[in-house]
């Protein structure tokens, strides 16, 4: 189901410069429309249980004219309008998660949904519209730990992550507890 009172609050939190845990690499969404859904159905891909995904909000994928035209008319229904993203969370890990959890989750979907950028690494802009191109954004890392454990961060190329992993957070507890901890998104 559509949670609109989930994304307004990702806004807020997250996109908006005032919020309470703004993140500068999201502002490029501020002019974005996003559309979020609670589901209950679990999900796994290559094993691993899904908690989360991003996606584009218009239909892609091979899909015939009729199949595409259903898939859009229920996205219009969702969200009275295609958003430019997608995000759908699951409802069963957001309920027991920690405020930290939770953060984490929205703020790891809000990565995928990226601008486009030129060859020179220039943010893309449309031609016809002047709105950003945007796209969905894969993972920084995406290695085994035995991998690292066997040939280092440098040789799997994961040393950002590692450098990363190694500081302290840049989100105080105290900062996550006054955006969410009392948040009324619990109830799914």
């Amino acid at each position: 189901m559509a949670a609109p009172e989930l994304e307004a609050w990702a806004r807020d939190t997250f996109i908006d410069p005032d919020g309470d845990m703004f993140n500068p690499d999201h502002a490029h969404l501020i002019p974005a429309s996003i559309g979020m859904l609670w589901t209950s159905v679990s999900n796994s891909k290559r094993g691993r249980t899904l908690i989360g995904q991003a996606e584009m909000g218009r239909p892609a994928g091979m899909m015939g004219k009729w199949a595409r035209a259903r898939a859009e008319a229920q996205v219009l229904g969702w969200f009275g309008l295609v958003p430019d993203f997608i995000i759908t969370i699951d409802a069963n890990f957001w309920v027991s998660a920690s405020d930290a959890q939770a953060c984490a989750l929205i703020e790891h979907e809000l990565y995928h949904a990226a601008q486009d950028v030129d060859a020179f690494g220039a943010p893309k802009f449309s031609k016809s519209t002047g709105r950003p191109v945007f796209v969905i954004r894969g993972h920084d890392v995406e290695e085994f730990v035995g991998v690292v454990r066997r040939y280092g961060a440098d040789a799997a190329g994961v040393r950002a992550m590692v450098d990363a992993a190694n500081q302290k957070p840049e989100i105080a507890r105290v900062q996550i507890a006054h955006a969410c901890g009392t948040c009324q998104l619990r109830v799914a």
